[in-house]
Order: C-alpha cells, then sequence, then structure tokens
C-alpha cells in the first residue's frame, strides 16, 4: 500500500491523464504503468551497469544495447539505442521527447524479447500508448521522475492503489496481498531452484516476485551456473490469471526481475480447461475470496473433493490436485474455511487432516486487508502426501503484522511476523507451549473430534486472572470520605467566589 508524497505524486500523475482527455480509468492505470515500465528498464540496467564497472567485467544480456536498435523491419524503423532510455529522452524538449516516446520508446518495449514468443511479448502485443499530447506527456514524465521506484514491487504497489481508485478493488473478492505478508509466506515456505512453483491466482505476480527475491538471496551463487539460470528466466515460475491487464503487469513485473519467459497464462484455474495435475511442488497464492463460478464449468475432480460453487474451497481443492506428492502449499484463506458448516467446508478439511499433512494455520487480524476489505483471514500450510501423515497442527494468534489495523495502514513497532517465522521454522520447540500462549500445537485426533474446526479458538485456552477487591464496608467509608471532602472544597469555591 503506498502512502504519503508517493500517493500524491501518483494522485496528480492521475489527474494529468484524466484532464488531459483519458477518461476511462482503466486506460489511465495502464498508461502509467508502461511509463513506469520503461523508466524501471532504464533504472535497472543503469544499476547493472555500475556493478559491471565495480566488478571489471562486461554487462551481458542487455536491454539497451550499443548502436543502432531495429525495430521493425517492415517498414524499416531504426533508433538509437541510447535515445530508448528513460535517462536520456526524459531531457528532451517536449515535442522531441513525445515523438520519440510515441514512434520509438513504445513500440521497442513492445519488441523486447527478440521476436520470441514469450509471455511478455504475449500481453504486450496489444498494448496501444495513447499519451494525447506533448504537455501530458511532460508533466507525467516528470511525475514519474520524482518517484522513489527503489521499492522491489513498486509497480504492483501503485497497480493496488489505482485499482482502489477505480473502486475495483474487491468486487470479486480480490485483493493484493500486503508485500510483507507474502515476505513471510516466502520465509515459511522457502523456495528453492529445485522447485516448480505455481500462483494459480497470480495477480501482479507478488508471490513470483517473492520467491524470485528469495532465491536471489540464497542462491544467488547457484543462479550464477547456465542451467539454473535458464530453468530460472523459463520454466521455474507459473501464473495464471483471469485479468488481461494483471496479466500484463504481472509480465513486466517478471521481465524487471529477469523471468524472461515465464509460463503466465490467461486461464479460469477452476475449469475444465484447465488439466495440470500432480506437477507443482510449491503453491503460494491468495486466491479470490466470496466469488463462485457456474457449476458446469468446474473441473470435476475439484467438485469430487468438495461439492460446491465457493471459489475459496475450490481453491483449495485445486491446490491438493495441482501439488506432486510432496509439494508443500501456503494460501492465503477467509476464516469460514476454517470453521464453515457446510458439508463442503467439511470435506475439505477433512481431506487436509486425513489425506494430506497439514502443518499449520496462522490467523491474522482483520486490519491486514485494510481499506480495501476487513475480512478476517488465516494462513493454512501443508504438504500433498496422498497417504496423510498430520499429526500435530501448529496454530498461531497473529496479533500485530507491522502496521495499524485501520483504514491508515500506518508502519507501528509491534509485529509477530519474526516470531511465526522462528517458531514455523523451530516447531520442536513448541511442544510444551500452552494453550493460553500465542502459539501452540494441537494434536490430530483432538481436531478430528472437534468435526475438523481449524479455527485457533476453537482450542485456545484463555487465563483468567481472580482479582480481590477490598470488604463493601472499606469501599463505602472510602465513598464517605470523599463525598466530605467534595462538600468541604465546594465551600470554600463558594466563599472565594464571594470576596
Amino acid at each position: 500500500m503506498i502512502t504519503g508524497e508517493l500517493k500524491n505524486k501518483v494522485d496528480s500523475i492521475w489527474d494529468t491523464l484524466w484532464t488531459g482527455g483519458i477518461t476511462n480509468p482503466m486506460t489511465v492505470m495502464e498508461q502509467i504503468t508502461y511509463l513506469m515500465f520503461m523508466k524501471l528498464l532504464d533504472d535497472n540496467q543503469i544499476k547493472a551497469e555500475a556493478n559491471a564497472n565495480v566488478l571489471g567485467v562486461p554487462l551481458k544480456n542487455k536491454v539497451f544495447e550499443d548502436g543502432i536498435c531495429v525495430i521493425s523491419e517492415e517498414p524499416r524503423v531504426e533508433a538509437e539505442y541510447k535515445n530508448l532510455r528513460w535517462n536520456v529522452f526524459s531531457k528532451f524538449e517536449p515535442d522531441e521527447m513525445f515523438d520519440n516516446v510515441r514512434n520509438y520508446v513504445f513500440p521497442f518495449i513492445k519488441t523486447i524479447g527478440g521476436g520470441k514468443d514469450t509471455a511478455f511479448s504475449r500481453y504486450m502485443k496489444d498494448a496501444v500508448f495513447l499519451v494525447p499530447t506533448t504537455k501530458v506527456l511532460t508533466s507525467v514524465v516528470d511525475g514519474i521522475s520524482n518517484m522513489d521506484m527503489n521499492n522491489k514491487d513498486i509497480m504492483g504497489d501503485i497497480y493496488e492503489y489505482l485499482l482502489g481508485k477505480m473502486a475495483a478493488a474487491g468486487n470479486n473478492g480480490q485483493f493484493r496481498t500486503p508485500p510483507h505478508i507474502i515476505n513471510m509466506m516466502v520465509q515459511l515456505m522457502k523456495p528453492t531452484l529445485n522447485d516448480k512453483i505455481l500462483d494459480p491466482a497470480m495477480g501482479s505476480a507478488g508471490f513470483l516476485l517473492g520467491s524470485s527475491s528469495y532465491i536471489h538471496e540464497h542462491q544467488g551463487s547457484e543462479l550464477m551456473k547456465k542451467d539454473y539460470m535458464k530453468y530460472y528466466k523459463t520454466e521455474l515460475f507459473t501464473g495464471f490469471d483471469t485479468d488481461q491487464s494483471m496479466l500484463r503487469i504481472g509480465a513486466m513485473n517478471m521481465m524487471l526481475h529477469g523471468v524472461e519467459d515465464p509460463n503466465i497464462q490467461y486461464q479460469d484455474s477452476l475449469s475444465t480447461e484447465n488439466t495440470v495435475r500432480d506437477e507443482y511442488s510449491l503453491i503460494m497464492a491468495n486466491p479470490p475470496f466470496k466469488g463462485s463460478v457456474f457449476e458446469d464449468t468446474i473441473s470435476k475432480d475439484l467438485k469430487a473433493l468438495c461439492k460446491t460453487k465457493k471459489t475459496e474451497l475450490l481453491f483449495m481443492a485445486l491446490f491438493i490436485k495441482m501439488l506432486k506428492v510432496g509439494g508443500r502449499c501456503a494460501s492465503i484463506v477467509p476464516d469460514g474455511v476454517l470453521f464453515g458448516g457446510s458439508a463442503a467446508h467439511k470435506s475439505i478439511r477433512k481431506e487436509l487432516v486425513e489425506n494430506q499433512q497439514l502443518k499449520a494455520v496462522i490467523s491474522m487480524p482483520s486490519g491486514v486487508f485494510k481499506p480495501y476489505a476487513g475480512v478476517s483471514t488465516a494462513v493454512v500450510v501443508f504438504t500433498k502426501t496422498n497417504a496423510g501423515g498430520t499429526e500435530d497442527v501448529w496454530f498461531y494468534d497473529m496479533k500485530a503484522d507491522g502496521y495499524s489495523l485501520d483504514d491508515k495502514r500506518n508502519p507501528i513497532d509491534q509485529s509477530d511476523i519474526p516470531d511465526i517465522i522462528e517458531r514455523f521454522n523451530n516447531l520442536d520447540k513448541e511442544i510444551d507451549r500452552k494453550r493460553t500462549e500465542q502459539s501452540f500445537l494441537v494434536p490430530k485426533d483432538e481436531i478430528v473430534k472437534n468435526g475438523y474446526d481449524l479455527s485457533i479458538n476453537k482450542y485456545k485456552e484463555i487465563e483468567y486472572i481472580p482479582v480481590e477487591y477490598p470488604p463493601t464496608e472499606e469501599i463505602l467509608d472510602e465513598i464517605e470520605k470523599l463525598n466530605e471532602q467534595i462538600i468541604k472544597e465546594t465551600k470554600e469555591l463558594r466563599e472565594l467566589l464571594k470576596k
């Protein structure tokens, strides 16, 4: 979520495009993200060039080469690479800059990837540059140039904010997961270069980006090897969505992080069109809440696990089907999944407990998704075994996530996230924790006896500390003394007023 100065700058850019004649909110949003992408491409190469200079090595795989760029063959269109870079063209005179961006820079970014059929090329081919005038473009470029773009997923943050301005966020229960929650889940699951990672409701690709960053941090040396780098760029990450704009943002985000051709597809993950099964070793997701689908389009094997039209339950069934045996999953679910009383709710929870290995349920406070929704949620973590294996389930009652739980979501000092990560990675130390504490283990047998209820309140014990009050006679004596003092001081005040 963006706040403060950055929010004001985005508002100003939005107003500039709107008053400049672009009155479709989705178009405004897309034009902003295209221009941000242009700047981020150049920013990334500037950083890479600086690192290469420090190390004294040549920079490989540059977006902006030296010399002349052939943008198209028919008709032949050429431009100098340097003039395609933000730090150069942003200093052009207004008319020259407008001509350069419209006729050369924008067509160039659509060609990134060398003409290969990649996720980026597929979702950028229909992109259209619609900034109407020199004045509007100059103002927007100035605004973007003055933004702090060091955030790892600045495009996702701004996209989320723009959705909120459009009042589009949440119409189908879709909310972008806050980056710090993504980071927590990534650190719980510890993705590696040996994984095959999926988010079947990817949005702006936050979980895929989080996994990418974790791998860079923890397996940077392995990533330097040719085979691993090829796998990282092409096969490691998969994402599905049914929103073309989200797919375009996701593809741009992944490109900015060096993932040239992730398996990003336009697909309804719950439908019969999705036939991929038993393939992924890691799924992290925040699927749509409160949504429903047409029953005749739902894949039959999902209905076999839980007969329902509720998307939050169907996605849980989908995760089980798409994971390979040994694969692990961390998913955000609305609290109703944990205790709902319908046959479908109970069947999916029974499946997780009896046939898979349910590991953890982390309850989050209801303010995590504000200001877009006040829904209470939890993170469910399990491993696919198809042979059971649930023994003790770890429950954690998160009370603070580092931000205020009101609509402002201002940073605060209190956060349970470091404690959650530490304890999850050392569950052997949780054995003796009492039910009155913030986290504890619950044996499978007890969960079964409670009808597979997975809400923490079902198992949490509240410790009541008795409070001793003085005898009634002493309280009455104290009241009389106070009354006497009030009368005395009231008389003294009246005497003062007479003088």
